[in-house]
């Protein structure tokens, strides 16, 4: 957005104006031990071509590596027009739309986002967005132990299989108001959660049961049985997705009997850039029937007196809104400019355009994993079938290899050893529709080299 500075003159009208002898004297309150007297870290001022020169100098130490990380944030082709039409000066400078006479153009995007969302997980509702997929796990069980009002135990069933940082993320918002995660193990053979692993919690007192689709280690879930035994036990099922995965998977609204209770994931797939991580946006869909329990906004579409078509904010639960104890969370306000993105992107591509991405991915998915099959010492841990990401067992010490790998300008993957230390040395690997046939024989090439 075009940055137009003061002038002198503009300066001294305005300080004339508010009757200020200087720019200095508005900070007069600030004691002198507490100002700056400089900064002599900060350079001298630069010309525009050579700030220029520096920036892209800056740039270039990133590289442009060759990506096959996903774990949570994935490479995806966005059209050129996406970013183009989102940085326009009437989304980029946009806030919060509490003046619906003022931001009928920001409340109907924002409608359009929530209907394509709807559309895409199969819900009935859904907000305008949280932070990110992480946060929007912890909001979710919040909500279950509100909507939930037979289970008295506040116990959520989490499975392991769930992103290790979206469980951390749960558990340090929720451990302080006497929320327990309990965490189910995944099946070693198959990569996810059995419903046999859930015996032991039938007969007692469940809150929720979180569903991930697919799970962190890229494989799909049973999640019809899942869901129908959450509800066999009483207990609410939170969904935790890919959203570009849903273009060619059931709807979670549609899982099992009833389908899911609420339904959160991350954005970033549809139209948010790596961008070193992040920002990104959350999504929250759930039943008609926790309306009343979603955090967030909810924009509606009405008429005007005239008969008018319009769009107001139409749930607000939040405490500067309504009474501190009613509000369902203090979340501030949406990722409006990432959802202005998300909008765009899935109106470009549109449901078929979506699928294909999709198909892509999970194509060039199976073209890696026959492309490392070959290279001795290297397996496929899990038989599960899979969305675009899948783990893969080493001979030798995932970091080393990895590393091996970058020194190539191929950033091989996600060392699950940290987290998952059972699996020995196994990496994450991931492929979407932006990998050439080349790249996936390169990815190869530099596996075998690191591991020979």
């Amino acid at each position: 957005m075009p940055f137009i500075p003061h002038t002198q003159d503009d300066i001294r009208d305005m300080l004339t104006a508010i009757g200020a002898d200087s720019i200095d004297t508005l900070f007069d309150e600030i004691p002198a031990g507490l100002r700056c007297s400089g900064l002599p870290a900060i350079p001298e001022g630069l010309s525009e071509m050579a700030v220029n020169r520096l920036m892209q100098q800056r740039a270039a130490q990133d590289g442009q590596p060759l990506c096959f990380i996903g774990a949570g944030a994935y490479e995806h082709h966005i059209p050129a027009a996406v970013w183009e039409i989102t940085t326009r000066g009437e989304f980029y400078s946009a806030y919060t739309p509490y003046q619906a006479e003022a931001s009928q153009g920001t409340l109907q995007l924002i409608y359009e986002y929530q209907t394509m969302m709807c559309g895409l997980t199969g819900m009935e509702v859904s907000n305008a967005s949280l932070y990110d997929g992480a946060s929007a796990l912890a909001e979710a069980v919040l909500m279950a132990v509100r909507a939930n009002r037979k289970s008295k135990s506040a116990r959520i069933l989490v499975p392991a299989a769930v992103h290790p940082y979206y469980r951390q993320v749960a558990h340090n918002i929720v451990k302080g108001q006497g929320i327990a995660l309990e965490t189910v193990p995944f099946c070693t053979e198959a990569g996810t959660t059995l419903v046999e692993s859930l015996q032991k919690y039938e007969g007692e007192d469940i809150t929720a049961l979180v569903i991930p689709q697919p799970n962190f280690f890229g494989c799909l879930e049973a999640v019809d049985a899942l869901t129908d035994w959450a509800y066999a036990q009483g207990a609410l099922a939170i969904a935790v997705v890919n959203p570009l995965a849903l273009a060619l998977l059931k709807p979670p609204g549609e899982w099992g009997a009833e389908g899911v209770d609420i339904c959160v994931g991350d954005g970033q797939p549809l139209g948010s850039p790596l961008s070193s991580g992040g920002p990104y946006f959350g999504i929250m869909c759930c039943k008609q029937a926790h309306v009343r329990q979603m955090p967030g906004r909810i924009v509606g579409r009405t008429v005007d007196l005239e008969d008018r078509p319009g769009f107001a904010l139409t749930l607000q639960p939040r405490e500067q809104h309504i009474r501190r104890s009613k509000a369902t969370s203090n979340i501030c306000t949406n990722q409006g400019l990432l959802v202005t993105a998300a909008t765009i992107h899935m109106a470009l591509l549109g449901p078929e355009g979506l699928q294909r991405a999709a198909a892509a991915s999970h194509g060039n998915t199976a073209a890696l994993v026959n492309a490392v099959s070959g290279i001795e010492g290297v397996e496929v841990m899990f038989s599960t079938p899979a969305f675009h990401e899948v783990v893969l067992r080493l001979p030798k010490k995932a970091g080393e290899v990895l590393a091996a790998m970058a020194k190539n300008n191929v950033l091989g993957g996600y060392d699950l050893s940290r987290e998952y230390p059972e699996m020995g040395e196994a990496i994450l690997v991931c492929a979407t529709e932006t990998k050439t046939p080349e790249d996936i024989e390169h990815y190869a090439a530099s596996l075998r080299e690191a591991l020979s």
